[in-house]
């Protein structure tokens, strides 16, 4: 992934997770049942963390490019998408429909983290 390109997905995630996050303790609060109210907060919550583990990857891979950084990155931006953006639709619609996304967009992030493991065990080691 190219440096600009990622920093800028990184950016927005982190915009999404602040607008996100403000919509969900200020209007959703009255709106939504307490169980679609946990979902939205649940899908804040891992879009947060895993944009702030994206930035890392992205230092990461500045100062020591391996092969599988950018796959790490891909495998997160696709599984915040799926996992907390089905989240998001399921707290704001109801539509029940979205649930099978949710393990999907989660095995993403999984694989992601067992892809980051991966790269970190091959790393050689600086004499």
């Amino acid at each position: 992934m190219h440096k600009r390109r990622g920093w800028t997905l990184v950016a927005l995630s982190g915009l999404v997770v602040v607008m996100a996050g403000a919509f969900g303790a200020h209007a959703l609060g009255d709106m939504l049942p307490p169980a679609r109210l946990d979902a939205f907060t649940t899908g804040v919550r891992y879009q947060a963390w895993h944009t702030l583990a994206a930035m890392a990857v992205l230092l990461w891979h500045a100062q020591h490019p391996l092969r599988g950084q950018t796959t790490v990155l891909w495998l997160w931006g696709l599984g915040m998408a799926a996992f907390s953006g089905s989240l998001y639709l399921l707290a704001l619609t109801g539509a029940h429909w979205l649930g099978p996304i949710t393990p999907f967009g989660g095995l993403l992030l999984m694989a992601g983290w067992l892809t980051l493991a991966i790269c970190a065990w091959r790393q050689r080691p600086a004499h």
